[in-house]
């Protein structure tokens, strides 16, 4: 499996794109691909799922 995969299918699933999740925690969009390369740690995981679900709500 690969890391953070509950992320990416959450974030597919929603259809929020990595460029958006980027954009609303006001980092690049190479960044947000480079943490989800790894591990996240609790806290960044908390916000990357809180990004996703805000931006679902909002029809991102």
């Amino acid at each position: 499996m690969r890391a953070n995969q509950v992320i990416r299918e959450t974030a597919k699933r929603k259809g929020v794109k990595h460029w958006q999740i980027a954009e609303y925690l006001g980092i690049s969009e190479p960044t947000i691909m480079r943490w989800l390369r790894a591990p996240l740690s609790p806290e960044r995981e908390k916000a990357v799922m809180e990004a996703i679900e805000a931006l679902a709500k909002e029809g991102r």
